[in-house]
């Protein structure tokens, strides 16, 4: 028998149990597991996509989203990140420049939607 004890092999299980409640091997929780399962589905992938892809592009997303924000806040009112900022991080990248601007209106289109609705169900009463 080896002098291995079984509590040298619990630490295995708890690193294993950490993984499948969506903790990374660093320790931050996973954010958008599942919002990247349907998205890579509805690209073309596997319906249940291996793990170890949707972590690895979890982690680029952070990434970018990190570099995105640390570089807004070097613009315009410093330690801010505003609209304007973000807009004017993407300007020169026109799908991405797109894809906001299709955003932000689709955003106020929800604004207007919601305080008509408001108003409406206001005066209902």
């Amino acid at each position: 028998m080896s002098s291995e004890t079984p509590d040298q092999f619990d630490q295995f299980d708890d690193e294993e149990g950490d993984q499948q409640l969506g903790a990374t091997a660093s320790g931050r929780k996973r954010l958008f597991s599942k919002e990247l399962r349907c998205m890579m589905y509805g690209f073309g992938d596997d319906q249940n996509p291996y793990t170890e892809s949707v972590d690895f592009l979890e982690d680029l997303v952070i990434e970018f989203i990190t570099e995105t924000t640390h570089k807004a806040m070097e613009i315009g009112r410093p330690g801010r990140v505003q609209v304007e900022d973000i807009i004017f991080l993407v300007r020169k990248d026109h799908r991405k420049y797109a894809r906001v601007k299709d955003l932000l209106t689709m955003n106020e289109e929800l604004k207007k939607a919601r305080k008509a609705f408001d108003e409406v169900k206001y005066v209902g009463k």
